[in-house]
């Protein structure tokens, strides 16, 4: 359903900031990556988002074309990012309909809580393929089109004025802050991201000459998504609210606000950083996780059951 400005994108931003400008976004679907996209498209661009679930993803790219009248919003379903063909026809067809891809948000992810005795080795391999083959992936079916992009929109060096026709050649990967402490249950997420991460850095390397900036969001925990929902125990939400440096878990819009910021021309010399967007929750997290007592739960040889997400992890 429609959802109000407020719950997505923060007044900050001027309309029209993205106007005449396409976003292609894989896990679009999703609670967070569906908020960037609103985001952008509200600001003026227009939009594809893929998922293999055909329904959702298309229900939710009409959804996400009601943030403003007149917006194209593509929803590709049936496209798997494991493999490069399937992302690659996706990628020809949005530019083939919409023009162009000058912003790309990686955002595929599969997840669920398992220790390393419980975790298969196909179930880790398919976290790897999803989250990190499924990144390079995206990265090698979108980039001709961000470098062409960046060559249109780069920032004039001596004058420092930003291009006439906006910004372009951009790239965020979605990742976590996992592995900056380790966490239990997590080494397969953990493993991934931290892979995530270096691609990034590596782009920001090799393609910033010619104009393509790359940077990496982090979000924390956030409010009201799948990811909090399955790896947070209900019965303990408010305790670890409070503990919360801010007092209060994030929210889609906080996401989607350094989403803009980055794409933006405030954007146009951040490059191969890594943009935490958690109200400095790591910094308190002992690496322990909240899903089970730690160590005892460990210790008593108990495994997760009915783990949402564990045997197919949806993008």
């Amino acid at each position: 359903m429609p959802l109000s400005k407020s719950e997505y994108l923060s007044d900050t931003w001027k309309g029209g900031l993205f106007t005449n400008k396409v976003v292609f976004c894989t896990g679009g679907a999703g609670t967070i990556c569906s908020a960037q996209v609103r985001a952008l498209v509200h600001l003026g661009a227009d939009a594809c988002i893929v998922g293999r679930n055909i329904e959702k993803t298309e229900k939710v790219a009409k959804d996400i074309a009601t943030a403003r009248p007149g917006a194209k919003v593509l929803g590709l379903g049936a496209v798997d990012v494991r493999s490069f063909d399937s992302l690659k026809s996706a990628v020809d067809r949005c530019v083939q309909e919409l023009g162009a891809i000058d912003f790309v948000i990686a955002g595929a992810a599969g997840n669920f809580l398992a220790s390393i005795n419980q975790l298969s080795t196909n179930a880790f391999k398919s976290v790897m393929d999803i989250d990190v083959l499924g990144s390079y992936n995206t990265l090698k079916a979108t980039i001709p089109h961000l470098v062409e992009s960046a060559k249109k929109h780069r920032v004039n060096s001596k004058s420092l004025e930003p291009s006439p026709a906006g910004t372009g050649g951009r790239i965020i990967f979605v990742s976590a802050t996992l592995h900056y402490t380790g966490t239990v249950f997590q080494g397969h997420v953990s493993v991934a991201k931290a892979g995530i991460d270096a691609l990034s850095h590596t782009v920001a390397l090799e393609f910033g000459p010619l104009g393509v900036t790359s940077n990496v969001i982090a979000p924390g925990p956030i409010a009201s998504t799948e990811g909090l929902d399955r790896l947070l125990p209900s019965d303990q939400m408010e305790k670890i609210v409070k503990s919360q440096p801010l007092g209060r878990f994030g929210s889609v819009r906080d996401i989607a606000d350094a989403t803009v910021y980055l794409f933006a021309d405030t954007g146009s010399y951040v490059t191969g950083q890594i943009l935490v967007v958690d109200g400095a929750s790591w910094r308190i997290s002992t690496g322990a996780g909240s899903a089970g007592n730690y160590p005892d739960f460990l210790l008593s040889g108990e495994t997760f059951q009915n783990v949402k997400g564990k045997k197919d992890a949806k993008l």
